[in-house]
């Protein structure tokens, strides 16, 4: 269980180096939590930053998802050793979740984080990249449609699992059970947004709606 709770540890830790923050910085320093929506995700860098800003933090906060799944998990650690009750696949969905909510929840940054879901498409570049074109297709067509980034990402959570399902991997446990509590933890994270959903009060992303002019 050392084995288990370190590498969780690590992983928590590089999802807790937030995209937006480190660029911001380096910009002269820039705190995205200041501005807008008052989150520290890819939205509100585009909405408050622009298109450069928000590609290199899309770019951070996917590339820490994949080194949380593709690396931690395989780390050779002096003085730890490999735990054989430990099984691989598990060991890798939970330095994957890990990382997630360390995005969320950034101990660097005060736990004031974004909402997950380019750590989490980062993730699963590394563990299954064919569910990608799926819950990409869905957050493309939402968005598009709509404008409704928070929507679009809540419902392309939900097609991970569904995806799962369709094609039969529902007897994969450790893939299966990220994929459900991650697009349950997008709700959570996302919660506010629902609720300025339901009001129609929930602020559009005018520049990726593309089939809608009319906001």
């Amino acid at each position: 269980m050392l084995e288990l709770g370190t590498k969780i540890l690590l992983a928590y830790l590089l999802g807790s180096v937030s995209g937006s923050l480190l660029i911001g910085k380096l910009k002269g320093g820039v705190d995205i939590r200041e501005l807008g929506s008052g989150n520290a995700g890819g939205t509100n860098a585009l909405r408050t930053q622009g298109k450069m800003f928000a590609f290199g933090v899309m770019i951070i906060d996917m590339g820490k998802g994949y080194v949380s799944a593709a690396l931690i998990p395989v780390l050779a650690i002096a003085g730890l050793a490999e735990d054989p009750a430990v099984g691989r696949e598990w060991l890798v969905m939970a330095c994957s979740s890990a990382a997630v909510i360390g995005h969320c929840y950034p101990f660097w940054h005060g736990f004031q984080g974004g909402k997950g879901a380019a750590t989490l498409i980062g993730t699963l570049t590394f563990i299954q990249p064919a569910i990608l074109l799926p819950v990409i297709a869905v957050w493309l067509l939402i968005v598009m449609l709509s404008g409704y980034v928070a929507l679009a990402t809540v419902m392309a959570g939900f097609t991970a699992p569904v995806y799962l399902l369709l094609t039969g991997q529902m007897a994969n446990q450790p893939l299966m059970t990220l994929a459900v509590s991650m697009a349950l933890f997008l709700v959570y994270t996302h919660r506010e947004n629902v609720r300025r959903l339901k009001a129609g009060a929930e602020a559009r992303v005018g520049q990726l709606a593309i089939f809608r002019r009319d906001f």
